[in-house]
Formats: C-alpha cells, sequence, structure tokens
C-alpha cells in the first residue's frame, strides 16, 4: 500500500524529522559509499536525526543485529546492496532510502551527486512508501522413510532461480503449481520472480515487464529446449514447487547473492513472503516507466 506521509510542526514553525533513527549500509568495495555515508551521516545529525549505527552491507550478522534499532536505512551502492538491505530489513518493517551508486539502480532513489535535495524534502515529510512483494523459498530433502528434511529458506525481493549449476549441460525441472503438475522443462533453469525481478534476470530471458506494484510471480524458463517457453504469471497466492532431475548437482540462487547447491530429486517450494519490502520514495509515483525507459536506454 502506498502512503503518503506528512510532517509533524513544531510550535516555531519547523517540520520535525520524518524518522526518528538511522542506519546507514555501505558497500564494503567502494570505499567512495563509505565517505558518502559519513557525509550523508553529519547532514542527517546536523537535522536532528540521530545515525545509530554505519555498518558494511556484507556483514549480515552485524546488520541483522542492528536493524530492528532503526526506523530507516540509506544503502549506498548498487540495486545489490538493496536487495541485501531488504531480505535483512523486511522482518522489521523497516523502510530503505537506497542512494545510487551503482551502474543500473532500478530500485535507488537518490543520484549520488545531488542527494541534499532529495534527504531535505524526505526530512520535510513530502515522500511515500513504495511496498513491493517478496517471495519464501525453502528447499526440502525428501528421505527414505517418507519424510523430508528442511535444507534452507531465505526471503527473495527479485528472484529465486533453479540452474542447471556449474556445467553446461541441461536439467530437467519438474513444475507443479497450486499441487497440480504443470509440465516438465528441459532447460539451463527455471527463475521465479516477483515484480521486482522481472527487471532483472527474467529481462534477460525476454520475460515480461510486470510493474513494481503488481503482486504476482512470475516463472520463466532459461534457454528451454524442446519444451515450454513461455513466461506464466501466477497470483500471489500461488505456491510453486519444482524438482531438478540431473546426474550433476544443481544449484538454487536467491536475489542472485545466495546460492545453496542441491541434490537430485530435492524440491524447491517458492510462495509469497509474509515480509514486504519497503522503499522511501520522493519522485512522482509513476517514475517506475521512466526510469525503464531511461536505464534500457528504449527512449527516442
Amino acid at each position: 500500500m502506498h502512503q503518503t506521509q506528512s510532517a509533524q510542526v513544531t510550535s516555531d514553525g519547523i517540520a520535525a524529522p520524518a524518522f526518528a533513527q538511522v542506519g546507514i549500509l555501505h558497500h564494503p568495495k567502494k570505499p567512495e559509499s563509505l565517505a558518502l555515508g559519513r557525509e550523508i551521516g553529519d547532514f542527517l545529525q546536523a537535522h536532528g536525526v540521530p545515525v545509530i549505527w554505519h555498518e558494511s552491507a556484507w556483514d549480515a550478522e552485524a546488520v541483522l543485529t542492528r536493524i530492528p534499532t532503526a526506523d530507516l536505512v540509506v544503502t549506498l551502492g548498487g540495486d545489490g546492496t538493496l536487495l541485501r538491505a531488504a531480505r535483512m530489513g523486511a522482518p522489521f518493517q523497516v523502510p530503505m532510502l537506497g542512494v545510487k551508486m551503482g551502474r543500473l539502480g532500478f530500485l535507488a532513489e537518490v543520484p549520488p551527486e545531488a542527494w541534499i535535495g532529495p534527504l531535505k524534502q524526505m526530512l520535510a515529510g513530502n515522500y511515500w512508501l513504495e511496498e513491493r512483494l517478496m517471495l519464501h523459498m525453502r528447499v526440502e530433502r525428501h528421505l527414505a522413510d517418507g519424510s523430508h528434511h528442511l535444507l534452507c529458506e531465505h526471503e527473495a525481493l527479485n528472484d529465486v532461480v533453479l540452474s542447471r549449476g556449474d556445467l553446461a549441460r541441461v536439467v530437467r525441472i519438474s513444475a507443479q503449481l497450486d499441487g497440480g503438475h504443470l509440465t516438465q522443462y528441459t532447460c539451463d533453469g527455471l527463475i521465479v520472480a516477483t515484480a521486482t525481478g522481472s527487471t532483472g534476470y527474467a529481462l534477460a530471458v525476454s520475460g515480461p515487464i510486470l510493474p513494481p506494484e503488481l503482486r504476482n510471480i512470475l516463472v520463466i524458463p532459461i534457454a528451454p529446449h524442446l519444451s515450454m517457453d513461455r513466461a506464466v504469471v501466477l497470483s500471489e497466492g500461488a505456491e510453486v514447487r519444482l524438482r531438478a532431475y540431473t546426474d550433476h548437482r544443481p544449484m538454487v540462487t536467491v536475489d542472485g547473492q545466495v546460492v545453496v547447491e542441491i541434490e537430485d530429486g530435492d524440491e524447491l517450494i517458492v510462495v509469497t513472503s509474509p515480509y514486504v519490502a519497503r522503499f522511501v520514495r520522493m519522485r512522482e509515483r509513476s517514475y517506475f516507466y521512466k526510469t525503464l525507459m531511461e536505464k534500457l536506454q528504449w527512449t527516442v
């Protein structure tokens, strides 16, 4: 749900800060993000907003300890940094503000060369919160006695991908939707994506572009061979169950950042996450299409 925020005005007519406590995440391999993070921290402190921590986005253990204490996280990096932050912050309903320091920056809101204006706008309460659907995945191993063992579970903002792994061989993937058999793919892999992920890996394999507010799940094969080659768009309540059959070790990736090696016959289950990713926006609500055309250089 989108929500326009309004700042509280104090007795002297000055707008009170929109957020009470802020955490900052920088990209550990971009020294300029650390320097800019300190500048932004000093700016927020000077405007009465306590910056209570500053961490590397790659230090998940430290971030997960600190993130519940913030009611806003500012990230400095590319979309990958925002993906990490969103997965960690979503269970605590912490909104994110992304400062773009990557190449594409579909998710980031603020340009690094002109961040003061947007931050002043945010502090004045002139912003809205965008909520984006996430996925929950788990991998189960079915045992000989009929029971199953949970290998792992994760949240995803972009996508969950079941693929062939390291070897350049196709993999057979059996797909069930809501308990019913859909098809068996012969392909390099299968992408299960959100609307957010539709402009990521799914777009690279000619998937449809979904506007970010849609609460749908996209299933699309990678390089299918003599099997179903179309994307399937599901409702948010759908359950996707996938099994890979191969003589080598297939692989599951979450947002292209978490990697899980699985075995032949292991089952990947993907459903809608109980959490949503929240992003602070100062741009107009139609920003997505303008950004899409600019980033992909499709404007004429």
